[in-house]
């Protein structure tokens, strides 16, 4: 009963991650870009750039490396940040007039923040999963791992989960090398301006 109770909870969590991660701020990127609002393309660019780290860690997951689970995490404490650490594009879109775009952007700014936090807040116990050797062959870890094994199905049926994992792991080794040169280089030099993305 238990299990079946977590199963939906992690099955619910995905499935909003599908709509707030990827349906959302697709619309509001192609809204922004058809109706030219600069600073909000900008800041759906930069988005993207970040939640990949979502899309890396589903294909660490399909292999079962415990590794997944901490990139997960660190997803959702990075989306957030991303979303409001810019000053430039943060006075750029409050000085803009009231409009639908602008609603719409604010509204899943705020949604996205919240169920991030939660998120990040509700799943520190899985963090165990990532740390603890062995513990992916747990239930717990288990019924994390089984909406990226439909994934797997439905978009990569004839690749191994080795294979995958590996992509996976590519992806996040780019991913580290990006941030850590924003981190520790450009952060520097730019600050909390956006105008050098």
């Amino acid at each position: 009963m238990q299990e079946q109770f977590l199963r939906s909870l992690v099955w619910a969590d995905y499935r909003l991650a599908v709509l707030f991660t990827v349906i959302i701020p697709l619309i509001l990127l192609i809204w922004a870009f058809v109706k030219k609002a600069d600073s909000i393309v900008r800041l759906m660019i930069i988005y993207w750039r970040v939640a990949s780290l979502l899309a890396i860690t589903v294909y660490i997951l399909i292999a079962e490396w415990p590794l997944g689970f901490v990139s997960g995490w660190g997803g959702r404490i990075l989306i957030p940040i991303a979303l409001w650490f810019w000053v430039d594009i943060n006075e750029d879109i409050e000085d803009q007039p009231q409009r639908p775009l602008k609603l719409a952007l604010t509204t899943w700014r705020w949604a996205i923040t919240i169920y991030s936090v939660l998120g990040a807040l509700a799943t520190l116990p899985v963090l165990q999963c990532g740390f603890v050797q062995g513990a992916v062959k747990t239930p717990l870890c288990r019924v994390w791992l089984e909406p990226p094994f439909l994934f797997k199905q439905y978009f990569h049926a004839g690749s191994t989960p080795q294979f995958l994992g590996f992509m996976g792991m590519v992806g996040l080794f780019f991913y580290v090398l990006f941030l850590s040169y924003f981190v520790l280089i450009r952060l520097g030099k730019q600050g909390r301006s956006a105008l050098e993305q």
